[in-house]
């Protein structure tokens, strides 16, 4: 009996071609979309975003083509609950969120793998570039062959419960081969533009969505100022800055300034110079380690901060309350609360957590 396997579908070329790949290797693939957001909501065009209506009719084509069944879920609640609850509460509390490494655990690989138990599937897959490997000690999530395209960043927080339960088929593959295989597969999606902002903004507005969500006494104007406390003009609202920040500082001043950080009691955006975004420490918190460790460990790593950051090396300290401590030996520019903090040893993710 062929072993089932359920694929999240949104209509790209990257999950169209995971099904196509799995169903090649004898996998009985069923593939379900998620409707995450009611874009009806949105004034903009939001055509070519992520899980858009264009997205789930692409989907179920290439359902249709590979002669799989193709579900739609409704998972806007749930949505709601998990990643844009989150992501506008991050804001209101100084950080920048990634709304999208909530999206992945709590949507994509939690609420999916509940909902494929009433499929009788016991594995979920992704077009996700990253590998999924077992070994003595348990699952290892490790960066996809593609380094321009590696996603293990975005799956650090998964469990080992989670890891054990998903197919990552693409982690051994380049983008450019993964469009070639679309064109073989015959799927019609292999020169599908990505996309490119969150899914649920899909004007790239944050300011404005952030305000739509909230009642306009909870966001204040306040003062800029300088590390040293000189007032250079006003703010529209902390939620709508992050750090290293240059536009909408306002104008006049004689150097570029950039956003260096936050005074929430005070309601301050404090700027400073380019040399003033670097920090040689962080901590980490609600880490998720995905190797055996104790509090107090000197931990040798690589750190990566941001999406596209150039993984930095470090000595991370395990502290009790799922907290850790990062020392880069070199100063790294912008680290911001609110992102992830991603450590590996070589290609391995040996653990992440939140900037605090």
């Amino acid at each position: 009996m062929k072993q089932k396997v359920v694929v999240a579908m949104s209509g790209g070329v990257d999950s169209s071609t995971t099904a196509a790949l799995l169903k090649e290797e004898g996998y009985d693939v069923i593939g379900l979309g998620m409707q995450i957001w009611d874009f009806s909501k949105s004034e903009e065009d939001v055509f070519g975003t992520c899980c858009s209506p264009r997205d789930v009719m692409d989907a179920r084509k290439v359902a249709e083509h590979l002669q799989i069944p193709y579900y739609l879920l409704n998972c806007e609640k749930e949505f709601e609950r998990e990643v844009i609850d989150y992501f506008v509460s991050e804001y209101l509390k100084g950080r920048t969120p990634n709304p999208c490494i909530l999206c992945n655990q709590k949507i994509k690989f939690d609420y999916l793998l509940k909902r494929a138990r009433e499929f009788e599937a016991q594995k979920i897959s992704t077009g996700h570039y990253a590998f999924i490997e077992r070994d003595k000690n348990g699952y290892v999530l490790k960066r996809g062959m593609d380094r321009e395209k590696d996603q293990s960043y975005f799956l650090f927080n998964l469990s080992q419960k989670q890891l054990s339960s998903i197919i990552l088929p693409l982690g051994r593959y380049t983008k450019k081969e993964v469009r070639k295989l679309a064109d073989k597969f015959g799927i019609g999606v292999a020169d599908k533009i990505e996309s490119q902002e969150i899914c649920f903004i899909p004007d790239n507005n944050y300011p404005g969505f952030i305000k739509k969500r909230l009642p306009n006494k909870v966001i204040h104007e306040g003062d800029i100022v300088t590390k040293d406390g000189r007032v250079l003009g006003k703010h529209k609202g902390l939620p709508f800055y992050t750090i290293g920040q240059r536009r909408g500082l306002g104008r006049g001043h004689d150097r570029p300034l950039y956003v260096v950080g936050v005074d929430l009691k005070k309601n301050l955006l404090i700027v400073g110079e380019k040399e003033d975004l670097l920090r040689k420490e962080l901590v980490a918190q609600d880490v998720n380690w995905n190797v055996s460790i104790k509090e107090g460990d000197k931990i040798d790593a690589e750190v990566q901060i941001r999406y596209r950051h150039k993984p930095a090396k470090a000595k991370i300290i395990p502290r009790k309350g799922s907290m850790a401590e990062v020392s880069f030996l070199i100063a790294q520019r912008a680290v911001t609360p609110g992102q992830a903090a991603v450590f590996y040893k070589g290609d391995v993710v040996i653990g992440g957590g939140w900037i605090k």
